[in-house]
């Protein structure tokens, strides 16, 4: 297997909570302290994502909510487009590439107008084909997707509707367990050797997005061959939100890009069978016959 160098991608999402001076912060911290390659955040167009029961339903976790409503708890942390474009000018300042989930056909136009890198599709949205089908028409950039509760034959029916568009070499797949924290037991890692075995010749690249506690798991993803590696990022793993407890904080970050780029110098062969660091040490303590 070649192991590409590791890309590792800080999922802010909304741990921003809506406030666009903590969303540089963010980025900056991720690029300047943690080292990551690209930062991540979300649209949601959230009338057109919810219905109207579930847009004026009350939080299903008050203690996280910012407003009396679902719908007015998504607008809270909902940035404009204006905003993304402020944010991903900033990132091109900082030197980390901008990116963003899109939830929805009119927030994937939005943000593909901004013509970011990458755009990612969650695993809740990743069987809207509608969304899709614009994306790979109109969107030139590669599109990540998550596969968490998904099964096997909708994951093939996604790779294969990109393969029929003629867009699955930029397609990137992501090994994902959906929870939060993911309990270790139900990563599965070794879905990506499926990934890979299945699709590791059809897509650009196989991935992670890990929602579980440390990192790693990351490192052992990254060997299985997932060069991809996308974890949520925030300031404070105690703040007010669903996504800040499964979350890295800024040494965890810095910690896990190390630990990437460590393990992908460690894995070679050796060149030959008595390396320039081993001589001295053979000549010292090797036993004479």
């Amino acid at each position: 297997m070649e192991y590409k160098k590791p890309y590792v991608i800080a999922e802010i999402g909304c741990n921003h909570k809506g406030d666009l001076k903590i969303a540089k912060e963010l980025i900056y911290i991720s690029k300047v302290f943690g080292n990551a390659n690209a930062v991540k955040f979300q649209k949601r167009n959230n009338k057109e994502l919810l219905t109207k029961e579930q847009y004026n339903a009350p939080h299903p976790n008050p203690i996280n909510s910012y407003g009396n409503t679902y719908g007015a708890h998504r607008e809270f942390l909902e940035f404009s487009v204006e905003e993304h474009k402020i944010l991903k000018s900033y990132c091109e300042e900082v030197g980390i590439t901008y990116s963003t989930s899109v939830w929805d056909t009119t927030s994937a136009k939005e943000i593909a107008s901004l013509e970011p890198d990458f755009i990612k599709i969650p695993s809740a949205c990743n069987n809207h084909f509608e969304m899709l089908e614009w994306l790979c028409d109109n969107y030139p950039g590669e599109i990540h997707i998550s596969t968490g509760m998904t099964t096997k034959d909708e994951i093939h029916e996604i790779v294969a509707f990109f393969s029929k568009k003629g867009r699955n070499q930029d397609l990137v797949v992501y090994n994902c367990t959906s929870g939060y924290p993911v309990p270790f037991k139900d990563i599965c890692l070794l879905d990506i050797l499926t990934l890979q075995k299945k699709y590791g010749d059809k897509v650009k690249s196989i991935g992670f997005s890990g929602h579980h506690l440390g990192i790693a798991v990351d490192v052992a993803a990254y060997t299985l061959g997932a060069h991809v590696i996308e974890r949520h990022f925030t300031l404070d793993r105690t703040w007010k939100g669903t996504d800040h407890s499964a979350s890295l904080e800024p040494m965890g970050l810095r910690k896990l890009c190390r630990d990437l780029n460590a393990t992908h110098d460690a894995l070679t062969y050796k060149e030959k069978d008595i390396l320039d660091i081993e001589s001295v040490q053979r000549e010292k303590l090797k036993y004479k016959k």
